[in-house]
């Protein structure tokens, strides 16, 4: 089996969710994708275990973005996550140890966080 790194972007906006893959991949991550919260979450239940969460805020659906990294967080405790939204950021959803870009973020900014982040839970 693959050592390669999974990556989820979890984004409602198609190109957007595309560009980020891409980034991804390009940078040798395995890229999952969700266009929303809760088949997000079906990830989960299909036993896959991510090596970092990418999520915008506001998702189509009922579920956030904020929903999806707690979540995460409560199955994989030491996952990375990176909001990426135009939502102003609230200190207060986010779990502890993320990171918020604002989009329109440069990707370069993107694929910076998510190897810091990736790194620093090593």
């Amino acid at each position: 089996m693959s050592c390669q790194r999974i990556a989820l972007v979890v984004e409602d906006e198609w190109l957007v969710r595309m560009e980020i893959a891409e980034a991804l991949e390009t940078a040798g991550w395995f890229v999952l994708e969700a266009s929303s919260g809760e088949e997000a979450v079906a990830f989960l239940a299909e036993g896959y275990v991510m090596d970092i969460l990418v999520t915008d805020i506001r998702l189509t659906g009922p579920m956030t973005g904020w929903e999806v990294a707690e979540i995460y967080r409560a199955e994989l405790p030491h996952i990375p996550v990176i909001y990426a939204s135009a939502n102003p950021p609230i200190a207060a959803r986010q779990v502890p140890d993320s990171i918020f870009v604002e989009k329109p973020a440069p990707i370069s900014e993107l694929m910076a966080a998510s190897e810091r982040l990736w790194l620093a839970a090593q």
